[in-house]
């Protein structure tokens, strides 16, 4: 299986590492100039638990893509959110007939991007909690262990999604094959939705956020807004159970994390991906014509941030 990861961040060379290491062919394609010199100079380098790792990985712009006689049989997607539908324009020229996308973005609606580009049954949606941070270009800190969720977006393409789960099985990435991995990723964005947004909004880590005498009702607020438009998608969120799963991360041993959304605007002032969380809520739910004031909010605070920061 020739695998290309579209995003070689801290998560995508996570699993590019593993991948690699479990003897696959393994492509990086990355739109962060320098990330891409440091890693054809250097190779990816990793601090894997405590393991200083090199892993020397072909790596290319999407604007090279075209000239590389690359092609896929999966590409992972892990881009940002804003940034999907541009780089899959761009890498066109690697997707064949039988290219299969797994897209592992935290988030709601990115089969609406990807449709564009591969048929609904080469599309298999998931998510994971493996964790990864970046220190610099082509340098990231990998601790901990995780777990990958995956399912195909369509019947027929059931058999090459075993065939995933097989290959992570090998890397030890730790796959499960889903039957309701719709559910799953709702219920992700619900943890994103809360902690993500706030976290960036009150620049403070989970652990902080919990601390507060506001918490509990701000992700009761937020989750509620989440499960009223997922019923008009099919789905019946448990509130509470995902409400005691977020509220779980504040004495957590990740309690003194940042969210990505707090690294991206707060750390980087880079842009985030708030549209493909509540956003996309605040999206779904005027078309469902269920109200989402609080989602709203946080989408409205989020990019008004952006600007007065000037993320790029």
């Amino acid at each position: 299986m020739k695998i290309t990861v579209v995003g070689a961040g801290g998560m995508g060379s996570r699993f590019a590492l593993a991948l690699h290491g479990a003897g696959f062919d393994v492509t990086l394609v990355d739109g962060w100039q320098a990330n891409i010199d440091a890693i054809r100079k250097d190779g990816l380098q990793a601090e894997l638990n405590g393991e200083h790792v090199v892993a020397h990985l072909p790596i290319y712009s999407p604007q090279e893509i075209d000239q590389s006689g690359v092609s896929a049989d999966l590409i992972v997607a892990f881009t940002k959110s804003n940034q999907l539908g541009g780089m899959f324009e761009q890498i066109r020229p690697i997707i064949h007939k039988d290219t299969y996308v797994l897209c592992l973005l935290n988030g709601i609606g990115h089969e609406d991007v990807l449709e564009r580009f591969v048929p609904k049954d080469h599309l298999i949606l998931g998510i994971t909690m493996w964790t990864a941070g970046m220190t610099g270009p082509g340098h990231v800190v990998l601790n901990g262990s995780g777990e990958v969720e995956l399912q195909n977006f369509a019947p027929a393409g059931e058999p090459f999604a075993l065939d995933v789960v097989t290959a992570f099985e090998k890397a030890g990435l730790n796959p499960k094959y889903s039957q309701n991995v719709k559910y799953s990723i709702w219920r992700k964005a619900c943890v994103n939705g809360t902690l993500n947004s706030l976290c960036a909004l009150l620049d403070c880590n989970i652990g902080e956020l919990g601390k507060t005498a506001q918490a509990e009702t701000f992700l009761r607020e937020i989750i509620a807004e989440f499960a009223a438009v997922a019923t008009h998608e099919g789905l019946d969120l448990d509130q509470e159970e995902i409400y005691q799963h977020v509220a779980a991360t504040f004495t957590a041993n990740i309690a003194g994390h940042y969210p990505s959304m707090h690294q991206d605007l707060v750390v980087n002032h880079r842009l985030t991906e708030i549209d493909f969380i509540n956003g996309a809520v605040v999206r779904k739910g005027e078309k469902y014509g269920v109200a989402t004031p609080h989602n709203a909010l946080l989408t409205q605070l989020i990019h008004a941030k952006e600007q007065l920061i000037g993320a790029k």
